[in-house]
């Protein structure tokens, strides 16, 4: 009943979704690009008109009242960025719990202009033994979908060659905001 909802405001709004993998019963889903606030409920639609029951991650200070209670009710888990290193452990932890999980991430982190990735999401999969589906939403064809599943390999440079030429003809709302996608410079040793 919700999908069939869900589907319909999407047709109204002149959406389609697209969903051309398997679904694997644990994976992380990443979502780019990732420019604007419409973003968010235009990925809640269509996620739950093609069936996926999944969670996602935003920044703490979003779970504050009077929304907090609602976001996690629908699946919305708070991190807290100067935590660094604990949500990556607690994430692994969670995956390794539970037999089913789909986490939703949206690696550039923001809705504005980023140098670089976030690479949570990859240690994530890679520490978990578990699948990235590379999720997009594009505003140039108003179509929102999961077409490539990618398993982390350990070479993470030669992983985000891939993501980047995934992406690489996906428009977000606001294009010129649209992050880089390549991993931060590293320091020498690193």
């Amino acid at each position: 009943m919700l999908a069939s909802i869900c589907c319909t405001l999407l047709k109204i709004f002149g959406w389609k979704t697209e969903l051309t993998i398997e679904q694997p019963k644990k994976y992380v889903l990443i979502g780019a690009p990732h420019t604007s606030n419409w973003d968010f409920p235009l990925t809640l639609l269509a996620l739950s008109c093609m069936g996926i029951k999944f969670n996602w991650v935003a920044k703490h200070t979003l779970f504050k009242w009077p929304l907090g209670p609602l976001f996690r009710a629908i699946g919305g888990v708070s991190v807290d960025r100067s935590a660094g290193a604990s949500f990556l452990i607690k994430t692994i932890e969670l995956y390794d719990q539970s037999s089913r999980l789909i986490l939703a991430i949206a690696p550039e982190g923001t809705r504005g202009k980023t140098t670089h990735w976030k690479t949570g999401f990859y240690t994530i999969a890679e520490k978990s033994g578990v699948p990235i589906a590379l999720g997009f939403i594009d505003y140039q064809r108003k179509c929102i979908g999961i077409t490539k599943i990618l398993t982390p390999t350990g070479d993470i440079d030669k992983d985000f060659e891939i993501i980047r030429e995934f992406y690489s003809d996906k428009a977000g709302k606001f294009p010129a905001k649209q992050g880089a996608i390549r991993l931060k410079k590293r320091k020498k040793g690193d």
